[in-house]
Parts: structure tokens; sequence; C-alpha cells
């Protein structure tokens, strides 16, 4: 991640370089993300790629619609139900942040 592009860095606990509004959002709500709280296009599309190579799509062809939005939506769904904040539970709310391309 580009400081010149993206501004401050912010590195997450388990190495996961994101941009400073997730470190804020971090330190505000007092709670731990991953770098599986920052959702990027190379992450859905590489998720995508590795799932089509496992013949997940029984050899359809990839395409944005349905697979790109279906795999925002898991992965949204996912993330959402890990514990941030020490407790074993899942968070009650699940605040997202769009730009850019997702």
């Amino acid at each position: 991640m580009s400081p010149f592009e993206h501004g401050e860095v912010f590195v997450l606990d388990d190495g996961g370089e994101v941009d400073l509004d997730l470190g804020n959002y971090e330190r505000f709500l007092d709670i731990k993300l991953t770098r599986d709280n920052n959702i990027t296009t190379g992450k859905i599309y590489q998720a995508v790629i590795n799932k089509e190579r496992k013949g997940d799509y029984l050899g359809k062809t990839v395409q944005v619609v349905p697979h790109i939005t279906d795999e925002i939506q898991d992965w949204i769904e996912r993330v959402a139900m890990n514990p941030v904040d020490g407790t074993d539970k899942p968070a009650d709310v699940c605040v997202i942040e769009l730009g850019g391309t997702i």
C-alpha cells in the first residue's frame, strides 16, 4: 500500500497493511480487526479465481454477476461473524465503509 496514494499506512496485529481509516475505527471502537476486515478487489478476484481453479463453478463461465457479487456478499457475511471485541460472540452490528470499486 503506497503512502503517497493512500496516506499513512496502519498495520494490524496480524500484519495486514490497511489505510488509516481502519486504524481509526480500531482505536475509536476499541476492537481488534484483521486483514480480512479489509476487502479489496484483488482479494475478491483471487478468491473467485481460486474457486474456479478448484472446480467450484463446475466449468461455467465466471462472470461479475453472480460470481464476483456473491463473493463480496459471502466475504462480508463471513467476516461479520468473527468476534472483534475480545469475546467469543459475533458483533451485533457490522459497519462497512464502501469506497473505490468494492
